[in-house]
């Protein structure tokens, strides 16, 4: 005899659980209302099924209420509850009293349950979410491979500002062998421009691979060491916070692959990892609002900040030109929403469904917005790709019948059911492991904790090289002043011409364009130069000798080369504040900008006179 679960079939609520009880306990249980079977079972009273469920296993012994649950639960595989019920007392009270306020008032708590998950019966799955999750991470592995591919000559080429060649040798002679675990790349084994060019090249690849759900495992491991070994060789040039985010995001996504040639959306995949995920969304939103409170910056606690954020943020678009028109009050509005969202809407990522959705929602409408007035290259759409993690199977098939989205699935196959997961010895202690790691960068981000204790110091000390786990927080202080460099050359001394960048702000009557989530590397970093003293960083002064040199791969990063025979003479490097021009001005002269009196930023440079 298998173990039946009876229950009362008149009681709504007690169907929607038993749904969800028949997905996890498959057919190694029984499932019947006492309605229909009551005549089998004379020794129990019509009061006891009406009252609560009732368990009776293979050896004829009853179990009822919470107890009857939890034994289930068992049967299903999730016997750690079931534990707790037998040898804790305390729990034991609180589960059947929990128990007994439900059963007594089904209708109030059914209400709640269509509320907060919504009305299907059976517990949600995530084989389509983790389908969707990778193929947007996929697309964003290839604009950031992409991105940096085009690039990488003129940034850390042999050729370029930071030649990685100069700086493994470097390294090598004042770390030894310690290099290896120190700064883990590929490039110790060769760093050549081709071979450096055919990663980036090959992490491009792969990542449409795993777009279409190629090889998902081996694929996102190769992706992830791909991506570390060109982090790790690109200095100031890939230092930022989306760097390490896909890092991050990376490591975890290979245990959150299936060992399966193709990836369907069929399978469920680990909830462990699933969590981890949206562990790491709440880290990087909170800390996010987090980190400008507590930077004492008052236009933050003012909210004045977005009087300044649209203009001199790094590489904003038209869109942020507009935004920043809007009066005053609407940018305190703004400023205050935002706090919000980075703030309060996180902790409704670990709430019931529906909620959980809605603050997805939100979140996706919140880097929308950001999108669209800056170029924050693939961060957003990082950020995006985690908040899917917050959806299930059944909202986006809800999108498909809504926008007729790819094609309807067949019945589940026995090939899609036997996508294997990692093995639970495998993900149980990575995924502590990885949770426990968190909080170091986490509070100490929020919290400015002065002094962890020892072993969690050593054990961040030895991972930091992987960049597994990391602290997140964009402008913690607010820009109150955009400063542009303009750098020019000369052949005699007399006659200045400006090399013009590709996105940065230069030519006043030039539109600021749209260029995520391509990110060029340059621009960027000119706009954190801007901010130091000239001596400050000295990838500055090398890539102006790479102007005196006539270096074609620097050249190329590039808009235009105004001296394309032979390079200059001399360079030099000039800084003038910008504004944005009102709409009035913009309507009446075309221009975007507004630029003060510029004065000197660097000497006057040659190479015979360096």
């Amino acid at each position: 005899m298998k173990p039946i679960l009876i229950f009362d079939g008149d009681c709504g609520f007690c169907r929607r659980w038993v749904a969800r009880w028949k997905k996890l306990s498959g057919d190694r249980v029984d499932y019947a209302p006492f309605q229909e079977v009551a005549p089998r079972f004379p020794e129990i009273s019509k009061e006891s099924f009406t009252r609560s469920v009732v368990l009776i296993d293979e050896n004829a012994e009853k179990s009822e209420g919470a107890e009857a649950v939890f034994r289930l639960l068992k049967i299903g595989g999730k016997g750690g509850a079931f534990w707790c019920y037998w040898h804790l007392p305390l729990f034991r009270f609180f589960s059947e009293l929990f128990y007994r306020l439900v059963a007594s008032h089904r209708v109030f708590f059914s209400t709640m349950t269509r509320l907060l998950w919504g009305r299907g019966q059976e517990p949600s799955t995530y084989g389509l979410t983790r389908r969707v999750y990778f193929g947007l991470l996929g697309v964003i592995y290839f604009f950031a491979f992409a991105s940096l591919a085009l690039q990488l000559r003129g940034l850390v080429g042999s050729e370029g500002i930071l030649p990685a060649q100069e700086f493994l040798s470097a390294l090598s002679l004042r770390l030894g062998s310690e290099r290896y675990w120190m700064i883990p790349t590929l490039f110790w084994l060769h760093s050549s421009d081709f071979f450096i060019q055919c990663i980036a090249w090959s992490g491009a690849a792969l990542s449409l691979g795993l777009a279409f759900g190629i090889f998902p495992v081996p694929i996102s491991f190769l992706l992830w060491v791909f991506y570390l070994s060109l982090f790790n060789i690109g200095g100031i040039f890939l230092g930022y916070q989306w760097d390490v985010l896909l890092l991050e995001t990376g490591f975890l996504s290979i245990f959150f692959a299936p060992f399966a040639w193709r990836m369907k959306g069929r399978g469920e995949p680990p909830r462990a990892v699933l969590w981890l995920l949206r562990w790491l969304l709440f880290r990087l939103m909170y800390s996010s609002g987090a980190v400008k409170l507590l930077s004492g910056d008052p236009s933050w606690k003012d909210l004045l900040a977005l009087r300044y954020h649209y203009e001199t943020q790094p590489l904003p678009t038209w869109v942020g030109y507009y935004f920043h028109q809007f009066p005053l009050w609407f940018q305190k509005f703004s400023c205050g929403t935002m706090f919000i969202v980075e703030l309060y809407i996180p902790f409704l990522i670990f709430t019931p469904r529906r909620i959980r959705m809605g603050a997805g929602l939100v979140i996706i409408g919140f880097q929308l917005l950001i999108m669209a007035t800056g170029n924050y290259n693939f961060f957003n759409l990082l950020a995006i790709a985690l908040c899917l993690t917050l959806f299930d199977d059944q909202a986006f098939q809800t999108l498909r019948r809504w926008f007729r989205w790819g094609k309807r699935k067949p019945p589940e196959s026995n090939q899609e059911r036997s996508m294997r997961n990692w093995p639970s010895w495998v993900l149980l202690p990575v995924c502590c492991f990885l949770f426990l790691v968190s909080w170091v960068p986490f509070l100490s981000r929020i919290e400015k904790v002065r002094e962890w204790p020892t072993p969690f110091r050593q054990v961040s000390r030895a991972i930091d090289p992987l960049n597994l786990v990391n602290s997140y927080g964009l402008f913690a202080v607010m820009t109150k002043r955009r400063l542009e460099i303009t750098v020019e050359g000369s052949s005699d001394g007399e006659t200045w011409l400006a090399y013009e960048f590709k996105w940065k702000p230069g030519d006043l009557k030039r539109r600021p364009r749209f260029v995520e989530p391509f990110q060029p590397r340059l621009d960027w970093q000119m706009w954190f130069q801007a901010l130091v003293p000239y001596r400050s960083h000295s990838w500055f002064h090398l890539f102006l000798d790479r102007l005196l040199e006539g270096s074609p791969e620097v050249i190329a990063l590039m808009k235009s080369n105004p001296f394309p025979e032979s390079p200059p003479t001399y360079v030099r490097a000039r800084i003038a504040e910008y504004h944005f021009t009102d709409l009035a001005t913009h309507r009446a002269t075309g221009e975007w900008w507004r630029k003060g009196e510029e004065k000197p930023y660097s000497p006057v440079l040659s190479l015979q006179n360096p």
